[in-house]
């Protein structure tokens, strides 16, 4: 079992603005799922989706990905089942509103070569603005996009922050859902 680390303290937190979150892929995942960018909690604990009221692992379990809720210092176990996580921008912010424009497109290229590295069978976005900044598509809609990267096919999702009062839990797991059966239908 792996023991949860301990909560961060202020000091860990403002150190954490200088750190970033390693991805977690594999060649050939099924979905390659795609954050914003690290907050300073997640940073700071080093596990992607770490803080607490980010629904990002109870949608994921709930949408039948994962057998079981998943911490974040457990996000190794979704290799195996062919998922991993990566983010559009890897600089850690308090909030993703910190970004600049131009860090979203320098993350979509960085993204395209991770993509083409991989080739996952779906990107899916956890936030349609990061996806519509990256790649100027600023009528995006949440679900299936009619453009690839290379060979993958690009979804578009709500981010799982818990400051994202637009999309509750229900909401996630119902647009999750959709994916995965998506990802689960035979072409």
């Amino acid at each position: 079992m792996i023991v949860p680390p301990p909560k961060p303290s202020k000091a860990d937190l403002a150190a954490a603005v200088h750190k970033t979150v390693p991805d977690l892929v594999a060649p050939q995942l099924k979905v390659l799922f795609c954050g914003i960018n690290p907050g300073l909690y997640t940073a700071a604990l080093g596990h992607h989706f770490a803080r607490p009221g980010n629904r990002f692992w109870p949608a994921l379990h709930g949408a039948g990905f994962t057998p079981r809720l998943l911490k974040p210092w457990e996000e190794h176990e979704l290799l195996p089942l062919g998922y991993g996580i990566t983010n559009m921008v890897e600089r850690t912010t308090n909030a993703a509103s910190e970004l600049l424009p131009e860090e979203y497109v320098a993350g979509g290229q960085r993204l395209a070569r991770l993509v083409q590295q991989y080739t996952p069978q779906v990107v899916a976005f956890l936030g349609i603005g990061a996806y519509r900044s990256a790649f100027a598509r600023p009528k995006a809609t949440l679900g299936l996009q009619p453009e690839r990267l290379g060979n993958s096919r690009l979804w578009a999702l709500p981010s799982p922050s818990g400051l994202n009062a637009n999309h509750q839990l229900k909401d996630l797991v119902a647009l999750l859902l959709e994916l995965r059966e998506f990802v689960e239908t035979p072409r």
